[in-house]
């Protein structure tokens, strides 16, 4: 099999393995437990749906990137959180349950946020010559992101064993697909990765900054509980990398769009891991300085 057809074929196969291993993790009570702490959920969900692409867009006009990669940043901006952010939430003593809550909301919203995002970035960059996302492929983008999802939920709800065996093998599987398809994103693009690199490295950086920095100071912000903030931070800051890069590679077909997703996926693991350890070390500091002073 050629390299273009493992990518139209073998991608897509190998995301909706991870999505449905998400689905595994899922329940409807993670729905439900939405009416429990509605206001957490909004203000994650706002910062997610809004306020990011609205930052990756200021980003992408300040720095006058090339119209391909402008619409791979718009399309990682609209990609949802993963299950990493749960991971990383859990790592730093955030609300887990919020995660899987906003974890399971943002793989249906996907479907919508995704092709309605990704559409207006193309008609905006003028990139309609060589991309499009028509109703087919929105269809596509369905079928990819939230029929393996709800496989998976039904498959938990039939046999709790077998989800919780599922669980490790599909995230090691997620790590080795996600580690793989970037790597081959940027070596498909090696004559120009330079460029590319040189021109969104700064951008991704920033997004990224801003997507965690903005989830834990908004949560704050609306008066969210630590954990909440944290939680938030991670779910905003943390994409489901392997979304955007199947959806440039197999559905848009095109390289250069996957590359913000590409660089996105190792800045986000070393930034993500350094703002978790500056606040919880900021709260720990305030911790005993409130302590100091009883």
């Amino acid at each position: 099999m050629n390299d273009s057809a493992l990518i139209a074929v073998g991608l897509p196969i190998a995301l909706a393995v991870i999505m449905f291993g998400l689905g595994l993790s899922l329940t409807p009570g993670d729905f439900r437990r939405v009416a429990r702490s509605p206001k957490a959920v909004t203000v994650a969900l706002v910062l997610q749906m809004l306020v990011l692409p609205l930052v990756a867009f200021g980003l992408v006009k300040a720095f006058d990137v090339d119209p391909l990669i402008a619409v791979g940043v718009m399309l990682l901006a609209a990609s949802p959180g993963g299950t990493t952010a749960n991971l990383y939430s859990h790592l730093f003593r955030g609300d887990v349950a919020l995660n899987v809550t906003l974890t399971a909301i943002n793989s249906v919203l996907a479907a919508v946020s995704i092709p309605l995002i990704t559409n207006l970035a193309i008609g905006y960059f003028d990139a309609d010559g060589t991309l499009g996302l028509q109703f087919g492929k929105v269809l596509q983008v369905v079928a990819i992101v939230l029929v393996p999802v709800g496989i998976g939920m039904l498959v938990r709800r039939r046999s709790d064993a077998f989800a919780s065996r599922a669980d490790r093998p599909v995230r090691i599987f997620s790590i080795v697909v996600l580690v793989g398809v970037s790597l081959g994103a940027i070596l498909g693009e090696r004559e120009n990765i330079v460029d590319y690199v040189r021109e969104v490295g700064l951008v991704v950086t920033l997004f990224c900054l801003a997507s965690l920095t903005l989830g834990y100071t908004g949560a704050r912000l609306f008066r969210l509980r630590r954990e909440q903030a944290i939680a938030t931070s991670m779910e905003v800051g943390i994409h489901n990398t392997t979304v955007a890069l199947t959806i440039a590679l197999s559905v848009l077909d095109s390289t250069a769009v996957a590359i913000p997703a590409a660089v996105y996926s190792i800045v986000m693991y070393v930034l993500a891991t350094a703002f978790g350890f500056a606040i919880t070390r900021t709260n720990m500091t305030s911790r005993q300085e409130a302590e100091s002073h009883v």
